[in-house]
């Protein structure tokens, strides 16, 4: 299996007692089965042990999950447990770093870390579990009645707040007592899936059964806790564990592109970038102000203040109401709006659009008029966090290409766009010079 970098897989949830560190564990140990040449991490932020109980062999001294937010690189923090799993010794008491959901995002994005990385939470929306929510590539959350499914909306809550997709949560139905019915003959995984969806929630397409087999893995004379893999493959959570782990298997195998990661991890990653890669990035379209995930849509970088952000594909086609170019984009290249030296105020004034194929040749020129340029005059105000009398030889510069526009912040990307805007702005030397 080639890895494509970290994913982090969170298992969280707000309420206590629903499976959620069986699942954590044992997923890591079903998926190093599955992925035997990938390493597969877990770290728990909860303050028992069963992580250390499961997977440490011998003695396991050492620096614990409190040292992750250290200067200490993640890959020797870890240390190789059973089953071929790596885990970081877990902590009885954690005090949160600072007050940055986001340092967790940045950590992942700078460490050295690869495969798939397991992150057991507290029972609580604490400062690391709202991080570990924020870093996630796919976010598990158990549920098990009524009362955890009402919890999950906080959880999806958290992930929008903090820029990222709702998409990546899904619910996993656990510890389901098959004997147990509701009205009319309804079970209750059934009932969780159909609440579920009238709450609009993802629902993964297997649930963990309530297992007195698997509940006295963790329960016995030793301290020692054992994976079902091992120690219960007889019972039905064994074939459940399987299907949940491919689930996740097949989560992993689709996020081999950038644009893929979480945006926290993403607009992390860009901190050590060089600097004047991408600039300043900001989280919302500069036409709605609704927040943009970089999915889809455009990369755009303000020349003169190399603030850079992502613009909805809509949004540019509203802003470009007026113009005709539009019908001339090319597959890749560049659309530049240029603001001369006469400013906005000026009768005179206007706005001019270049566009550009992606050896930066210029395909077309349009003057748009300050009558007919209200949203593009909005644009600039927001980009620029200028009134229109203030700006002066202002240039945006929007990318144009089929890729998600977060490719443009990855070191390709960066450098394909850094080429264009060197032959963007030559061209307009070369105009201004005749």
């Amino acid at each position: 299996m080639q890895d494509t970098g970290l994913f982090v897989v969170t298992v969280a949830s707000e309420k206590g007692g629903v499976g959620k560190t069986t699942i954590a564990t044992n997923l890591a140990v079903y998926l190093k089965a599955l992925f035997d040449d990938l390493p597969v991490t877990i770290i728990s932020f909860d303050n028992h042990f069963s992580v250390d109980n499961m997977f440490a062999i011998g003695s396991h001294h050492g620096q614990s999950v409190a040292e992750i937010f250290g200067a200490v690189p993640l890959d020797q923090l870890v240390q190789l447990g059973e089953y071929g799993v790596q885990f970081m010794v877990s902590e009885r008491q954690i005090l949160p770093p600072d007050d940055d959901v986001k340092h967790l995002s940045r950590v992942l994005a700078r460490g050295s870390l690869s495969g798939i990385l397991i992150i057991d939470t507290r029972p609580i929306l604490d400062y690391f579990t709202h991080s570990a929510l924020l870093a996630a590539d796919l976010v598990l959350t158990p549920v098990k009645d009524r009362p955890s499914l009402v919890n999950a909306g906080t959880l999806q809550k958290a992930l929008v707040d903090g820029g990222s997709e709702e998409e990546r949560l899904w619910l996993v139905p656990s510890l389901i007592d098959g004997r147990i019915k509701l009205k009319e003959n309804v079970g209750i995984r059934a009932f969780l899936v159909y609440s579920a969806g009238e709450r609009g929630f993802q629902v993964v397409d297997t649930f963990i059964s309530k297992s007195p087999k698997v509940e006295s893995l963790t329960t016995n004379f030793s301290s020692r806790i054992y994976p079902v893999l091992t120690h219960a493959r007889g019972t039905s959570v064994h074939k459940q564990m399987q299907e949940l782990s491919q689930f996740v298997q097949q989560r992993y195998e689709a996020a081999g592109k950038v644009g893929d990661r979480p945006l926290a991890r993403i607009l992390a990653a860009i901190d050590d970038q060089p600097p004047g890669r991408v600039g300043h990035l900001v989280a919302d379209c500069p036409v709605c102000m609704n927040r943009v995930t970089g999915q889809d849509g455009y990369f755009y970088q303000d020349l003169r203040h190399r603030q850079t952000g992502f613009i909805h594909s809509s949004c540019l086609d509203q802003t470009l109401n007026a113009a005709e170019l539009q019908l001339l984009f090319p597959d890749r290249g560049g659309l530049l709006f240029y603001l001369s030296e006469t400013g906005l105020t000026c009768e005179e004034g206007a706005v001019a659009l270049h566009l550009y194929d992606d050896d930066g040749e210029e395909i077309a020129t349009e003057v748009i008029a300050v009558d007919d340029s209200a949203r593009i005059v909005e644009m600039f105000r927001a980009v620029t966090d200028r009134e229109s009398g203030e700006m002066f030889r202002e240039m945006i510069l929007i990318a144009l290409s089929p890729e998600a526009p977060l490719t443009f912040l990855d070191s390709c990307g960066a450098d394909n766009f850094a080429r264009l805007r060197r032959q963007v702005l030559e061209d307009l030397r070369e105009k201004e010079s005749l």
